[in-house]
């Protein structure tokens, strides 16, 4: 069974900084582009970043451009998002996802574009 299962969420003050991790079983997530995404409460669903297969390429939304580091484990079979210096306007669910695969050697951030979702993971910037 194909599963992508986030986790490393929680409650962090504002400066603070988290690692969500986001492991793959059935699949192995070198072979897929991995993007992650987060929706905050009454927003739509945004892309933060993502990562080519064979890490050919990684992309940052202008919002977390500096502050946020998605790096891949082949070993573990993982893609970790570390997030730095976080603010309140990070607070929002984040998901992890990852395409079919179709995308070789590049990655967007189209939600359409990913066909494995993992449920989620809560961050909540606050003090």
């Amino acid at each position: 069974q194909l599963q992508l299962v986030e986790s490393g969420g929680g409650l962090v003050q504002p400066g603070g900084s988290l690692r969500l991790s986001c492991p793959g079983s059935g699949l192995t997530l070198d072979d897929h582009a991995i993007g992650w995404f987060r929706q905050a409460p009454g927003k739509g669903l945004e892309g933060v970043s993502c990562i080519s297969s064979g890490d050919a390429m990684t992309y940052y939304a202008d919002s977390v451009k500096g502050r946020f580091t998605i790096s891949r484990d082949n070993a573990k079979n993982t893609v970790y998002l570390q997030m730095n210096s976080l603010s309140p306007e990070d607070t929002a669910i984040y998901y992890c996802a990852a395409d079919l695969p179709r995308l070789q050697d590049v990655c967007v951030m189209t939600s359409g574009d990913y066909d494995y979702w993992g449920q989620g993971t809560q961050v909540t910037v606050s003090t």
